[in-house]
């Protein structure tokens, strides 16, 4: 029976966590698994960074299974640590500093398992896809919800090709050997390589005290800043746009509310509640005349359930 010699130190700990008994090192069989970056995907979609470290605590016990199929005898290996990666001067396709989500995973040496050991090192069961939920949908073009917003993602609007951004995540149920990943660098690897950076900045920032840290790990610490602050000015210019179409729907809808109040009002709300406030002041201005001008957006009016929008 195979044994195994890719435990690292305190690894052996973080497993017995989960396993009934104390298992030995010959007993287990660990290795490390990328399950997923915040480069564009094959389905037009990415990660957004946030994401990834919200991913990095929620994929930690997760069980492992085959074509997504939520079966018990399906169940493969389960994932016992989960890391931010962020590899020396790697870029992703549109020149954001590139992140993964890399895990260490481990399965029992056993008769059972001694055929998805041999897949694994050969390389044969290699790439994997991620099951999770994420709360928003943003597109990349307007920075809005992409269920309401319009755009469609593959598309190109202004020399730019659209996409999802998958943000704030609120589950990680499983992931699976799949042949083909959405994300294309999803997979098992090889063991940790020099000039990978784990992103635990934040974490010790968070401690206090002096830190020391390489120029690799302050150049991706700029680069996440500088994405945070892009992040933010979109964010507040798609905020801006919303609130103008809330006011021009409130002088049809409520002409009695004041400017004023209805700007302390709003002031006081998040993207999703404007988004909210929009679409019904919309529908309401709407129904109060007879030929709808050109006082809101078309997302306001409701409508988001024409297909042609859709990528189904």
């Amino acid at each position: 029976m195979k044994k195994n010699s890719d435990l690292m130190d305190g690894e052996l700990e973080l497993i017995n966590q989960y396993t009934r008994r104390s298992f030995s090192e010959d007993e287990l069989y660990a290795f490390p698994v990328v399950l997923c970056d915040n480069e564009i995907d094959r389905d037009n979609e990415r990660f957004s960074d946030e994401a990834l470290y919200g991913l990095e605590k929620l994929f930690v016990g997760v069980t492992g299974v085959m074509d997504h199929d939520p079966k018990s005898k399906n169940q493969s290996a389960r994932i016992f640590s989960c890391s931010v990666e962020a590899p020396a001067g790697k870029t992703t396709s549109d020149g954001r500093a590139y992140l993964r989500l890399r895990a260490r995973a481990y399965v029992p040496v056993a008769q059972c398992s001694s055929d998805l050991i041999t897949m694994i090192d050969s390389g044969i069961k290699k790439e994997v896809s991620v099951g999770c939920s994420v709360r928003k949908r943003i597109c990349s073009v307007c920075g809005g919800s992409n269920d309401i917003c319009g755009h469609i993602k593959g598309r190109v609007y202004d020399g730019k090709t659209c996409c999802v951004i998958l943000d704030e995540p609120t589950d990680a149920y499983e992931w699976s050997f799949v042949a083909v990943p959405a994300q294309r660098a999803a997979g098992v690897t090889k063991n940790y390589a020099k000039g990978e950076i784990k992103m635990d900045i934040e974490k010790r920032l968070s401690e206090g005290g002096e830190q020391t840290f390489t120029a690799d790990e302050v150049n991706a610490l700029a680069e996440r800043l500088r994405s945070l602050s892009e992040k933010a000015a979109d964010g507040e210019a798609y905020r801006k746009r919303l609130e103008a179409d809330i006011r021009k729907a409130a002088a049809v809808a409520l002409p009695e509310l004041k400017r004023d109040t209805l700007g302390f009002i709003t002031s006081k709300m998040s993207a999703v509640q404007l988004e909210e406030l929009c679409t019904a002041l919309g529908k309401k201005a709407a129904s109060q005349m007879p030929l709808r001008p050109q006082l809101y957006s078309s997302a306001a009016a409701g409508k988001t359930d024409n297909s042609e929008f859709r990528n189904i």
